[in-house]
């Protein structure tokens, strides 16, 4: 005998209730719970705390009532309720907010990172708060009534809510004046009105930036001029992922996390230095374009050259990218990069490529026109999170123990600690082996390393995780990134020792433009001497 699943009979109306119900009460953990951080349910604040689901189930319900009719109710409804199961596991999981720049973010992920967040837990809420209810919707009969009966049923839908929303506004206006005015990031654990509105937002900037747009040249005149008998420059950038500055021990932290790197007499560490961005969709651009963080968008950073193609405009800078992250965020796109996250291209790869690799077949690169200066960019996995004990060799892992799941709310901040720091043992392995390949050439070249994280990480404090948080409301720890600068021995007549007494000055990614065009000696009208951190010590 064949099991034939239930069919549920139910009006539009009484679908849009129950979905707007299952949503403010299953969705939003993480929006309740920092609700309760701020307020309690003693005195009057009770009747203010206890509201708030009643704003939110108001809001959903002339959402749905608005948008979903015959045609569009069940794909509606089921899209949402997927969406917002996965946005609630974020939420709740790492603590992130899903503003625009978050879902520019999710855009971008390519599929190794996406299988890096994939989790048994994840699943359980896609099935229990996506998938189930989206089958409840899908197996539901709806019940339609004529077009007289179902505009009188919405009208009193609205005329209910719009009775709530006046009492909760008659009785609680000051309360939520103040609330979303000192408190804003609520607004963005609000599920699903914060990625709702977010994706909205992300799809307007989208279609403004679609269509065919014509990229300013930035440069075109400019020419590296150096001194008479001066050697041509080499440059390795590296850049960084997600370094948070209080964890080097080249700044006080309490653990040797860069000991090969504290034995280089020509290194200077930048202890005060801030990032664009606190993701690397955006930092990574931020940091290469003309632009100051102030001035900076990804509208003007699509329609304006950056520094690379800047110094290619010159025709005395070879230009290298080589990519063991993601890809350089649009800023070689009209230049091209290598990609070294496979084995293809790069050599050092076990269950994934290693920044090492990178290094690897640089020689050649470096050799095949000595006349000329050399940029270099690697742009390093580092410590790209949740999963940090991939991020490094066995061999670097000395501080135990480690989280070993990419459910770092599961693991204890020690264990997160202890993982993200092996990262940058192995990172200041790397960066050593780095400054060796340069001193080989520092008989031709005058050599040089930059390191740069794009932006940093929280690995816990005050429940939060990872990275990504609206500039303004995010910890330090997202901002405040390692920044070192390392140079040979005859680095243009250089006084490492004095730019070191101005090390500990608040810098930022904004430097970084002008200090290249210094570093090659670039005569340009976009060249700033204040911004250029060599510049400085004079």
């Amino acid at each position: 005998m064949k099991t034939r699943f239930p069919t549920f009979k139910l009006t539009q109306i009484q679908l849009i209730v129950m979905i707007s119900l299952f949503l403010t009460l299953f969705d939003n953990y993480t929006f309740f719970h920092e609700l309760l951080k701020i307020y309690t349910l003693e005195g009057k604040t009770w009747w203010y705390v206890l509201s708030t689901p009643l704003l939110m189930l108001s809001v959903n319900l002339l959402f749905f009532t608005l948008l979903a009719y015959k045609w569009t109710i069940k794909p509606l409804l089921i899209l949402v309720l997927i969406v917002s199961s996965l946005v609630a596991y974020f939420m709740n999981t790492y603590h992130i907010i899903i503003d625009k720049g978050m879902i520019h973010n999710v855009i971008e992920t390519d599929m190794q990172e996406s299988l890096g967040l994939l989790s048994g837990k994840l699943l359980l809420y896609l099935f229990f708060l996506g998938l189930l209810p989206a089958w409840f919707v899908y197996r539901t009969e709806v019940q339609y009534q004529t077009f007289k009966g179902e505009l009188l049923s919405r009208l009193k839908v609205f005329a209910s809510v719009t009775a709530l929303l006046l009492l909760i506004g008659w009785s609680a206006g000051n309360f939520y004046a103040s609330l979303f005015k000192e408190h804003r990031i609520l607004r963005d654990y609000s599920n699903p009105y914060a990625w709702i509105k977010s994706s909205i937002s992300y799809t307007k900037h989208a279609l403004r930036r679609s269509g065919n747009v014509v990229v300013k040249p930035l440069g075109l005149h400019a020419r590296v001029i150096h001194k008479k008998g001066e050697k041509p420059t080499l440059v390795i950038f590296v850049v960084g992922e997600a370094t948070r500055a209080d964890h080097l021990s080249l700044n006080g932290y309490k653990r040797d996390t860069f000991p090969k790197l504290s034995k280089r007499s020509n290194l200077v560490n930048f202890s005060n230095f801030y990032s664009c961005g606190t993701y690397t969709v955006y930092s990574v651009p931020c940091m290469f374009s003309r632009f100051d963080r102030s001035n900076f968008s990804r509208e003007n950073e699509r329609e304006t050259e950056n520094i690379m193609d800047l110094l290619s405009h010159t025709g005395q800078v070879d230009l290298l990218w080589r990519d063991n992250n993601s890809d350089p965020k649009g800023v070689m796109a009209r230049l091209g990069y290598e990609d070294y996250r496979h084995t293809d291209k790069n050599t050092d790869c076990v269950g994934e490529c290693r920044d090492t690799g990178m290094l690897k077949g640089l020689d050649a690169f470096i050799d095949q026109n000595r006349t000329k200066d050399k940029l270099i960019v690697l742009h390093a996995m580092g410590n790209h999170g949740p999963e940090y004990y991939k991020r490094y060799p066995k061999a670097f892992e000395k501080f135990t123990p480690v989280c070993q799941s990419n459910l770092l709310e599961e693991c204890s901040q020690e264990e997160i600690q202890n993982a993200y720091d092996n990262i940058l043992l192995y990172t200041d392995t790397f960066l050593d082996e780095t400054i060796t390949l340069l001193e080989k050439y520092e008989q031709d070249y005058n050599v040089a390393l930059i390191y740069m994280s794009d932006h940093g990480e929280s690995l816990g404090e005050n429940g939060l995780y990872l990275h990504g948080m609206p500039y303004m409301l995010a910890p330090e720890a997202q901002k405040h990134v390692a920044s070192l600068l390392w140079f040979g021995k005859t680095f243009k007549g250089l006084s490492v020792e004095a730019l070191k007494g101005r090390a500990q000055k608040r810098y930022s990614h904004d430097n970084i433009f002008s200090t290249l065009l210094g570093m090659f000696d670039v005569n340009s009208t976009l060249y700033e001497p204040k911004k250029d951190l060599l510049h400085l010590e004079k």
